[in-house]
């Protein structure tokens, strides 16, 4: 059974930085792509940020420059860097995971194996 567990996020200050981190574990295989969505009340859930198994990186326009994706095959963990926090960055933060996935325009899972974590809260004030 795959699992992603989620940690990470909190409260900052405009102009603040936080860190999410995202371990997996069930995948057969170790080709997954991982990365974080977010949803904000009232909004459409957006993908903010992925990254393929040989570390390929994508970012939505509203990150890009701010955010970083990392990853951690050895320790099966995806990281997200937040610098620049914005009030706009509120929103619950999902990361996710898949045997497929597009980067390209902003990360997507595609139909196969896949999990969600449980979420995590990140506010930032202004």
């Amino acid at each position: 059974q795959v699992q992603l567990v989620e940690s990470g996020g909190g409260s900052a200050q405009s102009g603040g930085s936080l860190r999410l981190s995202c371990v997996a574990s069930g995948f057969t295989s170790s080709r997954y792509c991982m990365g974080w969505f977010r949803q904000a009340p009232g909004k459409e859930r957006e993908g903010v940020a992925g990254i393929s198994s040989g570390g390929t990186t994508s970012y939505s326009d509203s990150v890009k420059g701010r955010f970083i994706i990392s990853r951690d095959n050895a320790k099966h963990t995806a990281y997200l860097q937040m610098d620049s926090l914005k009030p706009e960055d509120t929103a619950m933060y999902y990361c996710a995971a898949g045997d497929s996935c597009l980067l390209v325009p902003t990360f997507k899972l595609m139909p196969g194996q896949d999990a969600w974590g449980q979420g995590t809260q990140v506010t930032v004030s202004s």
